[in-house]
């Protein structure tokens, strides 16, 4: 009988993840982990090699969230793995399911100056919620299982798994291999069935009292909820009892923008006259105005629904809900259901909102309607809304939004219909993010088309991962705002402009009338120049039917921007 050959490490970690349901990974490879990226390209994973971890990390972030399942990247040891961290606290802070795993040096050689060498298990720590080293080949099954149940559990977050090289290269017999990966599975399956999460029945009942009996009830929902997969059981609380709704960023499209209840062009009066807020999957932080006033009414009661008992208890909230979105919401429902209430659209506060919003989106079209050239930021804008909103798909595009001003008057025009359809600069505001999010948003949904809508400087973080969507032919159109820097161009005054360097460019320029299309380009995408309407029109219309790599390179006038950080709202 012939002698089996044996499995190493790196064989083993690819047939780990893919018995727990791994499909795609995102990374960059090199020693000690190219193995590894090629063992699971083998297995049926699906492997989307990057230029940049960060961009890597941030692809893996975003596939979490639009999944609900874990995103995976990988990266090499030292450099590699702090490159990655980015990402790492990116889903951190977003509360999204990530792994992170790294090769390390090898464990015979820490302290003595190995190639890469870094304790990752210690940088790794002030960013994610659970992080593993495996220190013998035999542990890899189960540190698989145990990184990936982690970030999905609970709170979701990001995980680290540490693999040593001396651990990549040892080996077991594959029967060895196959009772390895068993028990993992059996370990991971009866952890999972000791986990569960009962509602407090009677909190359940206070709130729909409150809600019943409120004068000016608000239901506030967040990206939280859209990734429970919430929009059904919303949809069914808000037109049930008629309650305004406003979502918060990244819960554009939970239900969608142009709903009747929708209060988001209404957010000042909404947020500043609501003696009710039910807040479901979003924080009480800077995105909320942390829940203070003078933004939020004096004295309104909060009801917080967070899958963390320890944000409930941070924030103090009149009811605190620990549990997921759609649990809550469909419990909700039931108890409504048995003593329905619906406010009406005449209802004095409902009325409020409906009038306040038509005249505040009455003044945005107006503004809309006007035809600026050179372009400032809402003639362009305004285009693409509507080459989204005619976009003749089965299911709405993605769009991902990054820059400063360009995020911000995307936000108020831009408009989502369908769930998960919103990736941005998130809870961090973190710039970078956008090709990533793009190539994880292709990943996820091959059916859907992707559009960013980047301003030049967020754009510049992560530009060489175009050569990534040519690669891989995915279906992104990336649109560029170029107005020539942060924020815009040369803003200094005369007497800010003086010192030894003061013939250097601003720190806020970049080249101006930079060839970003030509980048595209240059790896055998199609790259497009504008700077009318007939030719941004004409440019969108070619792009999003061919579904091919595309940068859209759209002159904006260099001072039509301005400095942007927190979320300015004056609706």
């Amino acid at each position: 009988m012939a002698e089996q050959k044996q499995i190493d490490g790196n064989v083993l970690a690819a047939k780990s993840l893919a018995q727990f349901g791994v499909r795609n990974m995102f990374g960059v490879v090199g020693i000690p982990v190219t193995s590894l990226a090629t063992r699971a390209v083998s297995l049926g994973i699906r492997f989307i090699a990057f230029h940049n971890e960060q961009s890597a990390g941030y692809a893996a972030s975003a596939y979490g969230y639009l999944t609900s399942s874990p995103g995976v990247f990988l990266t090499v040891s030292g450099p590699g793995c702090v490159h990655g961290l980015a990402g790492l606290s990116n889903a951190g802070i977003n509360t999204w399911p990530t792994v992170m795993i790294s090769g390390s040096c090898n464990q015979n050689d820490i302290g003595r100056g190995d190639f890469q060498e870094l304790d990752q298990i210690e940088a790794v720590k002030p960013f994610t919620k659970f992080a593993v080293k495996a220190k013998h080949i035999s542990e890899i099954p189960n540190c698989v299982a145990q990184v990936l149940d982690h970030a999905a559990s609970g709170r979701p977050g990001g995980c680290y798994l540490d693999l040593p090289t001396d651990v990549l290269h040892q080996t077991v017999s594959p029967s060895e291999a196959e009772t390895l990966l068993t028990e993992a599975k059996a370990l991971a399956e009866k952890n999972k069935e000791n986990r569960t999460t009962k509602l407090d029945a009677s909190k359940i009942g206070q709130v729909v009292s409150l809600l019943r009996n409120a004068e000016r009830p608000l239901i506030v929902v967040g990206k939280g909820a859209a990734y429970s997969k919430a929009e059904d059981q919303l949809k069914k609380l808000v037109e049930t009892t008629g309650i305004p709704f406003l979502p918060t960023p990244m819960g554009k499209g939970l239900l969608p923008d142009d709903h009747h209840l929708a209060a988001t062009a209404a957010r000042s009066l909404a947020i500043g006259k609501c003696d009710v807020a039910v807040v479901i999957g979003a924080r009480l932080n800077w995105l909320l105005h942390f829940g203070e006033s003078p933004k939020w009414s004096e004295g309104v009661k909060f009801v917080l629904v967070d899958v963390s008992s320890e944000e409930i208890e941070l924030r103090k909230p009149f009811v605190g809900l620990v549990g997921d979105a759609k649990q809550v919401l469909e419990t909700l429902n039931k108890e409504i259901k048995d003593d329905p209430f619906c406010l009406g659209s005449t209802h004095p506060w409902v009325d409020a909102i409906s009038k306040k919003s038509k005249e505040n989106a009455s003044k945005m079209e107006a503004q809309l309607a006007k035809e600026v050239v050179p372009f400032n930021f809402l003639t362009p804008m305004r285009i693409i809304r509507d080459a989204i909103s005619e976009w003749g798909g089965s299911s709405a595009p993605v769009v991902v939004s990054e820059g400063a001003n360009t995020m911000d008057v995307g936000r108020a025009v831009l408009v989502q219909r369908e769930p998960r359809t919103r990736l941005d600069a998130g809870t961090w505001g973190t710039m970078g993010v956008g090709l990533g999010y793009c190539i994880a948003a292709a990943v996820a949904y091959p059916d859907r088309l992707v559009v960013a809508v980047e301003g030049d400087s967020g754009y510049g973080f992560s530009a060489m991962e175009v050569e990534t969507l040519v690669r891989y032919q995915l279906a992104v159109v990336v649109i560029v705002f170029n107005n020539g820097g942060v924020y815009g161009g040369d803003r200094r005054s005369p007497e800010e402009i003086n010192g030894p360097h003061k013939g250097d460019p601003a720190p806020t320029s970049f080249v101006p009338n930079a060839g970003y299309h030509t980048m595209m380009e240059a790896f055998g995408g199609k790259g497009y120049l504008v700077g009318t309407p007939d030719e941004l029109k004409k440019a969108l219309s070619e792009s999003f039917s061919a579904r091919k790599p595309t940068v859209i390179n759209v002159v904006i006038d260099p001072y039509a921007g301005s400095e942007s950080g927190r979320m300015q709202h004056k609706n």
